[in-house]
């Protein structure tokens, strides 16, 4: 079973998207978790390539509650991270979230996306990796 203090520091993120209609993205980057009295701040930032496009960057930020609760930078809840791996699930009206995390092969793990609604539908898997100090 996973505990929030596991995640701190620094991760390597390696992620492919495939939307529904083929379309292939792949991004590298790194992801921190940084204590923040009982909660962990995560920021993920990197590069994107999509397609034959020129990469783009990206950063994405969550809070990790000490429940394992995630939330958006803004203070909305996105879902809970099972502590010993398994399924989670956000609905953002009209679309679907599910995800599927794997902490077999701790400390490398997985983040397994599918997203589906009238706006959006692709499969995402983002692999972490632990950064050495």
């Amino acid at each position: 079973m996973r505990v929030l203090a596991d995640f701190e520091g620094t991760w390597a993120l390696a992620r492919d998207i495939v939307h529904d209609d083929g379309t292939r993205a792949q991004a590298t980057g790194r992801v921190v978790f940084t204590r923040e009295i009982d909660d962990l701040s995560y920021c993920e930032n990197g590069q994107m390539i999509i397609g034959q496009a020129a990469p783009l960057m990206f950063e994405r930020r969550y809070v990790w509650g000490a429940d394992f609760g995630v939330y958006f930078d803004d203070g909305r809840f996105f879902h809970h991270v099972p502590p010993l791996g398994g399924r989670a699930h956000h609905f953002c009206d009209p679309d679907t979230y599910d995800v599927t995390y794997d902490f077999s092969d701790w400390p490398r793990w997985t983040a397994h996306w599918q997203v589906s609604g009238p706006r959006k539908g692709y499969e995402m898997v983002t692999r972490f990796s632990p950064v050495s100090a």
